[in-house]
């Protein structure tokens, strides 16, 4: 895992143990290495290709959606691996939902570029899934090979863990992967 900083630092992972440093998403191919990340609002991703036997984990807040930190991560998987962004397979857990992640117009307007009909100059609903969705097409995933649609961690069980609901004492859910 990483100490995570809401960023679009991606970083490889050859072998280790407990926390490698810091970013928010993590790429590799070692067999019997998981790697993961902890969320309670964001949105965590998990990426495979069947194909190369490598996988990313990664921490998409709205910091990181906002500097495409998926995309980086499949490029990372491309570049690092020879993956072929056709091949890859998405996930997406559960994350705080558009019916109850309301944000300013300073951070609604860095989402125009995937969400044009936000509103100009004033607080809006985001959907941070629906934008990582957005991203992991643009880089390359077939639509059909990128899973979505968990409940949001806001107002859904309360076995999700939401920072907007909870404030610091919030739990972090755990979302890993792996190469067998």
């Amino acid at each position: 895992m990483l100490k995570q900083i809401h960023s679009d630092r991606v970083e490889r992972v050859d072998g280790g143990r407990g926390y490698l440093g810091e970013g928010d998403a993590l790429v590799t191919d070692r067999p019997g290495v998981l790697i993961g990340v902890r969320t309670a609002d964001c949105v965590p991703i998990l990426i495979a290709d069947p194909e190369h036997h490598a996988v990313a984990a990664v921490h998409a807040g709205w910091r990181g959606t906002v500097e495409d930190i998926a995309a980086k991560a499949v490029s990372r998987l491309t570049n690092e691996y020879g993956c072929n962004p056709q091949d890859l397979h998405a996930a997406l857990g559960p994350s705080i939902g558009p019916c109850c992640y309301e944000v300013g117009p300073e951070v609604a307007a860095r989402f125009r570029t995937w969400l044009s009909d936000l509103p100009d100059g004033k607080r809006a609903y985001l959907d941070l899934s629906e934008v990582t969705q957005r991203q992991l097409t643009q880089a390359g995933l077939n639509p059909a090979n990128i899973y979505a649609g968990s409940p949001c961690t806001n107002c859904g069980p309360a076995e999700l863990h939401s920072y907007r609901r909870d404030g610091p004492k919030a739990g972090r859910m755990i979302a890993a992967i792996g190469v067998l």
